[in-house]
């Protein structure tokens, strides 16, 4: 998007879904082409915290 840079997405992808810096890059560069990119999957009581956390930072975020 126009207000987040790459390296923001990157950071809090690592921070908060535990990637390595290559997968956050990559679901970085796919998020920022077509829109959308699924970065964790698990059970829901996993994901609702990285989802409201990602929420927090500014990011979209849901869990589908």
């Amino acid at each position: 998007d126009d207000i987040h840079t790459f390296d923001y997405v990157i950071d809090a992808l690592i921070e908060v879904c535990e990637h390595d810096y290559i997968q956050a890059e990559q679901c970085t560069v796919l998020v920022h082409y077509k829109g959308k990119c699924a970065v964790k999957s698990g059970n829901f009581e996993v994901l609702k915290p990285k989802c409201t956390k990602l929420l927090q930072l500014g990011l979209s975020a849901e869990i589908i």
